[in-house]
This record gives C-alpha cells, sequence and structure tokens, in this order.
C-alpha cells in the first residue's frame, strides 16, 4: 500500500511536471494569481511581525518588570476625567524620594533618578544641536543597561562628587571627532561647562518609538547635571526595576503605598502621581498587532481566493486533455481513489511551485525593507511552513470538483473522448 501511494505520488509529479512545461503561458498564468496571494499574506505577516518585533525590543529595552514613575501618565494623555491641566499641575518627581522608595518598597531592586534637557554641545568650533542630556544616578545602568564601545562608564566616586564627566552617543562622537575612538579623554562645552569624555556608547541604529536614542545623547552624572539644569523643569523621571520574584502588578501596588505615603496623601484624596508599567505598553502594542495582522489576512486572503479559480479552471482544462487517460487507466483496474488522488496531488504540487515563487519574492522584498526601514524584516520558520500548508489546502481544494470528476468518468466513454 507504501509503495503503492508512492508510486502515485511520483508519477503525479511527473506528470505535473510535463504539463507545467508544456504549457507555459497556462502554467504562467496559473501559478500567478498563487504566488501573489502567498506574496501578499507571507509579505504582510513577515513585514508586520518584524514590526512588532522590534518595537516590543525596543519597549523591552527601556526596561524590564519596570515602572516609570512620573506625573504623566504615558497611556492616558487626558481626557474628560481627568484633563491635561490636572497632569500639569502634579508635583514632579524628586531626586530625595530615592531615599523613600529603597527603605519603604521591598520589591524595589533598584530605583534611579533621570533628568533631561535638549541643548546644543560644541568642541573646538565645531557645534551639534538637538542633543538628549540625560542626568542620572548611580543605579540607572543597572535598569536600563548602557554599552560602551570605547573607553568606561561613569564610576561610583564619579557619581557621588559629581565630576563633569561624560558618556556620549555613537553619532555624536563620529560627528565631532570622525573616529569616535578619539573622543576619550576630549572636552566638551554644553551649557556652558566644560565636560570631559571617558567613554562612548555601542551604536545602537535607528528606533522606530524614539525610546532613549543614545546614539544622539551624552549621559552625565546627576551630582553635575544638577548644576546645569533645573531639576523640575528638566523632565524629571524615576525608574524602579522589582526583584526577580516580585511582577510588575505587585510592584506597582508597593510603589502606589510608597508614593501615597511621600507625599502625604490622605485616603480620600487622588493620586497626584503616576506609575507607568512598561509590560502595560508591550500588552498594548501586541493587541495593536493582532488587529494589524487580521487585516493583512483579509486583505491577502482575497489575492488567494482569486488564485485558487485560477487553478481549479486549469485543473478543468487537464481533466479534459487527459479524458482518454483518465478512460484507459480506469479501464486497466485504476480505482476512483487512485484517479483522485492523482490529480489532487497535481493540483497541490502546482499551488506549492506557485508559493515558492511567492516566498522567494517575499524574500527580495524583506532585503529591500530591510534596507529602506533600517531595521531587520525576515520572514520566520513558521510563516514558511504556513505558506506551504495553505498551498497545499488550497491546491486541494482548488482540484476537489475536477478530480472527483475525472474519478467518476466511465471508462468506455473516456477512452472515446466523451
Amino acid at each position: 500500500m507504501f509503495r503503492r501511494s508512492i508510486e502515485i505520488i511520483t508519477t503525479s509529479f511527473s506528470l505535473a511536471l510535463q504539463e507545467l512545461w508544456k504549457n507555459k503561458l497556462r502554467t504562467f498564468l496559473s501559478l500567478f494569481g498563487i504566488t501573489i496571494g502567498i506574496f501578499c499574506i507571507i509579505g504582510i505577516l513577515a513585514t508586520v511581525n518584524s514590526l512588532e518585533h522590534n518595537i516590543q525590543n525596543e519597549v523591552r529595552s527601556l526596561g524590564t518588570n519596570t515602572i516609570y514613575i512620573d506625573k504623566w501618565d504615558y497611556s492616558a494623555g487626558g481626557g474628560p476625567n481627568y484633563p491635561l491641566w490636572k497632569y500639569a499641575a502634579r508635583p514632579a518627581p524628586k531626586h530625595r524620594e530615592l531615599k523613600y522608595i529603597k527603605e519603604r518598597t521591598p520589591g524595589a531592586k533598584y530605583a534611579a533618578f533621570r533628568i533631561r534637557v535638549n541643548d546644543a554641545v560644541e568642541y573646538m568650533g565645531t557645534t551639534l544641536s538637538n542633543i538628549n542630556i540625560y542626568g542620572i544616578s548611580e543605579d540607572f545602568d543597572n535598569i536600563q543597561p548602557i554599552e560602551i564601545k570605547d573607553g568606561r562608564y561613569v564610576s561610583d566616586a564619579e557619581f557621588s562628587r559629581g565630576t563633569n564627566v561624560v558618556v556620549i552617543g555613537n553619532d555624536v562622537a563620529e560627528k565631532l571627532f570622525g573616529d569616535p575612538r578619539l573622543a576619550v579623554g576630549k572636552d566638551l562645552v554644553s551649557r556652558g561647562k566644560k565636560i570631559r569624555v571617558i567613554g562612548v556608547i555601542k551604536k545602537q541604529g535607528k528606533q522606530i518609538i524614539g525610546g532613549w536614542d543614545f546614539d544622539q545623547s551624552m549621559v552625565i552624572p546627576y551630582q553635575f547635571a544638577r548644576n546645569i539644569m533645573n531639576e523640575l523643569k528638566a523632565d524629571p523621571l524615576i525608574m524602579v526595576q522589582g526583584r526577580d520574584n516580585t511582577s510588575s502588578k505587585a510592584l506597582k501596588d508597593e510603589l502606589a503605598g510608597t508614593m501615597r505615603a511621600v507625599h502625604r496623601l490622605t485616603p480620600v484624596k487622588e493620586d497626584d502621581f503616576a506609575l507607568n508599567d512598561i509590560n502595560d505598553f508591550s500588552d498594548a502594542i501586541s493587541s495593536a498587532f493582532v488587529g494589524l495582522n487580521l487585516g493583512g489576512w483579509a486583505i491577502a486572503s482575497l489575492s488567494l481566493i482569486v488564485g485558487m479559480f485560477g487553478v481549479a479552471n486549469i485543473m478543468f482544462v487537464t481533466v479534459r486533455e487527459r479524458t482518454s487517460q483518465i478512460g484507459l487507466k480506469k479501464a486497466i483496474g485504476a480505482k476512483r481513489r487512485v484517479i483522485l488522488a492523482e490529480f489532487l496531488l497535481e493540483s497541490a504540487f502546482l499551488c506549492i511551485i506557485g508559493g515558492l515563487i511567492g516566498l522567494l519574492l517575499v524574500f527580495l522584498l524583506t532585503q529591500l525593507l530591510s534596507k529602506a526601514l533600517n531595521f531587520p524584516v525576515f520572514i520566520s520558520t513558521g510563516y514558511m511552513i504556513l505558506a506551504i500548508v495553505i498551498c497545499i489546502i488550497v491546491g486541494i481544494l482548488a482540484g476537489f470538483i475536477p478530480a472527483l470528476q475525472a474519478a467518476k468518468m466511465d471508462p468506455v466513454a473516456a477512452i472515446r473522448g466523451k
């Protein structure tokens, strides 16, 4: 039985290849619909999946199991129940609150303070504008790792003393010095203060959602930063990372109690701070991309349905052309299921060839998009398998009625070509 099945499959593939080669134009028109259908489905899914993958990586880079304490709620953005002016009226986070957070929040592993301004930096007459200048406290790199390419990171002593040292982004180093390695040991001027470069951050590349954008940034110790920035007007922020055995929800609950105590809020007063959970951003992004994927499936499925009708039409033509062959096979004892399987396999094989061409086109598309969008677009192994499975299913559906028609033919009438 197994041997017979292999023979049927081999014969079907052989006949399919002969038909494909003999009728090139017809083959092209048949495969074109399936090729476009697979190209649309896998192309859309691969692009959307790659986009989500990159955005999720950027969100995770903001810190795992991390809560951002701010006066702004990143997900709300105002509304009738809590207008923007109420957020603006809230007190800004303060550096001194770090001490209380560490003391009163058992689930907190690290807590860091950050202030930020966007300003210019100068070196030997060359000025760069729109540079993010971050003033950070000691635990910042434990929550948001900073990978140094050249030189070193800020030391504990430099954090404590507020030394005028800076770690700069790769793009800043390239624009000011040409070779980033030449930046270490040089003195920059920003906001009227001289700052010594001690390290260059490894290049991160373009980011979709912005994030920290370290390539275009400077990182300095908080105690020094407070001398060149107004802390309350420099977008202050507290970052808290939970312990390994503490969930972000549990950490958020603990921080809510801590912050209410620090701000001395009575039970009847509403919170005057926001606890922004990075995990919430990730979940919101996943939900948004579910809708995009469904939309992609709906659009691409129309192309595949058109391709399926094209294959079905070709299979009807093929059955008519092989009527005498079918009659001869049935006359010498071929069962209905053998004829049915033969045409179904041929139809599926035809769709698989179209699908493989579609995958090749998607691969070329990913190469173009990766260069154009500055982030990797890829086809996952799961999507490749999905493409083949879709081709097989479409092939069986497209070829079922023609194959059934061939299987039911009367041997005598078929031999006569009727």
